[in-house]
Formats: C-alpha cells, structure tokens, sequence
C-alpha cells in the first residue's frame, strides 16, 4: 500500500497525523473483519443497554449488586466505543490516519476505562463476599450509600491512575516513522515509535499497570476465597449450588478480563510481541464487552426473571 510505505519510510514533521496499522491483509479480509467487529459492537452496545434498562424498569433488582451491575455495563459501552468506532474507520478507509491529539484522547479514555475496571470488579467482589459470608450483616454494611462511594472511587482513581504515564508519554518526540502497529492507540506501540528515551515511561506504565492489577486483583482473591471456603461449609447441595450462582456470573467476567489483560499489561518489555498484544486485545476490548450481558442474563436467575417479565409486558 502506497500510503503506508510512504509512512514506513520517510520522516515526518512533528505537526503529521499518525497512522493506525489495523490487520493489514486482503480486502476480503478486512471487509470481514469489518462486519465481525460492527456487529460485535452493536451487540455490546444493545446487550449493555438492556441490562441497565432491566435494572431501572425492575425494582426488585435495584440493589447493590445490580448497581454495580449497571456501572459495568456503562463502563463497557464507553470502552469498547472508545475504539471499536475507529477500528471501523481503518478497516472502511485502509489508512487509519489520527492526530497525536486524537490518538493521546483515545489512549487516555481507553486505559483510563480500562484501569476503572478492574476496581469496580473488585468493589463487586466484595459486595459478593458481603452477601455470601455475613448475609445478617449484609444490609448494615452495603448501604446504598457505601455502594455509591465504592463505585465513585472506582472511577476516579481508574481516571486518576492513568494520568502519570499520559503526562510522560505527551512529552515524548517521535521523529521517525508514525505507523503504530495496532488498531488503536495503545501505550507500547508508542513507546517504540519515540526516538526519545523511553525508560522512565516503561517504569511508570509498568510501576502502575502492576498497581492497578495487583490491589485489585488482592481483594478479588480474598473475597473469593472467603467465598469458596463459605460455600463449602454449606450442609445442603442446593444451598450451594444457589449461593455459588448468585457469584458465578460475576467470577466468570473476572477470569476472562483478568486473563487477558495480566498478559497484555504486566511485563517489562514493550519491543516485541506487538502482533500478539493486538489479538489478544480484541479479546479484552471486543470480545469480553459483548460476553458481559450474555453472562449475567444466562447465568442470572433474577436478571432472567425480569427479562421474561418484560418480553411478556408485565
């Protein structure tokens, strides 16, 4: 592609636009990767909506959990806009051009949304172990109000955490090739791109990815451990088997985001591997969003009830 050679070959000024790489390929195989990625974003965008009108029209379900519930479905359908939309345009125009404005907006918005994430995940988890493990202490301490300052603060310090490795990387020069090796503008095909020293901006992106995982990955894991350990203990199969279902929608959404993401996140070296980064991150910005409602309506018992009362119009 000529656009692309030029891009690959030449120095630009400093004022030039970046250039998004995609999957480069045939055409019918962008057109069909055009298609898989729209539905999946109209499908994640819907399913989403859904749960948070469920939630809203169903007094029966509005309660922390499904709050929290609300919260993420939110969160997914600013996530996943946040590139899906420009992923779009790569695959319908084939150059992928965005200003270093553009491309900064949409690192910060996306890890920002990212990092949120796995703190309102854990807050989930701990209402989850509230719930299990002192169901007689559960209404005195998962007020409304300790729900809403729990999900407040997931969102600023998701908002907040992403801020340093932002600052560090607007100061960084690229004056060499701008064609990042992605479909968005994410933080390591950056870093490759500058012709700038570039450690101090691996040790913070590295020092903080590590931080945002690692505290919240530690409440997941002990709530969840309490949790199993308290199911266990129940006399009655079907005692467990409905305390475990009333978890297991939830633990199925951390095992796919935390899967994917401790390998996209968590390592020292950001020179190689960017092929492999850009699969793996479908799975974590495409893939996990659209799962999240299909998850919580299936594996749901209330979520299915009032799902069954609205298709009937009750």
């Amino acid at each position: 592609h000529s656009d692309m050679v030029w891009s690959q070959g030449q120095n630009m000024s400093t004022q030039g636009p970046f250039i998004l790489l995609g999957f480069p390929g045939l055409k019918s195989l962008r057109v069909g990767l055009f298609l898989l990625f729209l539905v999946m974003y109209l499908f994640t965008v819907a399913g989403n909506l859904a749960i948070i009108s469920l939630v809203a029209a169903h007094r029966r379900l509005q309660t922390p959990m499904y709050f929290f519930l609300c919260n993420l479905s939110f969160l997914e359908i600013w996530f996943t806009t946040a590139c899906v939309p420009k992923t779009l345009d790569i695959f319908a125009s084939r150059v992928g051009a965005i200003s270093l404005a553009g491309c900064a907006a949409q690192m910060y918005f996306v890890f920002s949304l990212g990092c949120t994430e796995y703190f309102l995940l854990a807050a989930m988890a701990y209402e989850r172990y509230l719930a299990i493990c002192l169901p007689l202490r559960y209404g005195g301490i998962m007020t409304p109000g300790l729900a809403a300052w729990l999900t407040l603060g997931s969102w600023v310090c998701g908002f907040s955490a992403i801020a340093v490795p932002a600052a560090l990387i607007a100061r960084l020069s690229f004056c060499g090739s701008r064609v990042i090796n992605h479909f968005f503008c994410d933080i390591a095909p950056w870093i490759v791109l500058s012709c700038t020293d570039t450690r101090v901006v691996e040790l913070a992106s590295f020092s903080i990815a590590f931080c945002v995982i690692l505290g919240p990955c530690c409440v997941t894991l002990v709530s969840y451990v309490h949790i199993i350990v308290t199911i266990v203990r129940i006399p009655s199969t079907q005692g467990r088997h409905r305390a475990f279902s009333t978890c297991s929608s939830h633990l199925s959404v951390v095992l796919i985001w935390y899967g994917s993401t401790i390998f996209l996140h968590v390592r020292t070296s950001v020179e190689s591997s960017l092929d492999l980064t850009k699969a793996v991150t479908v799975l974590n910005t495409i893939v996990t969003p659209v799962l999240n409602p299909f998850i919580y309506t299936l594996r749901n018992r209330d979520v299915k009830e009032a799902l069954h009362r609205t298709m009937r119009g009750k």
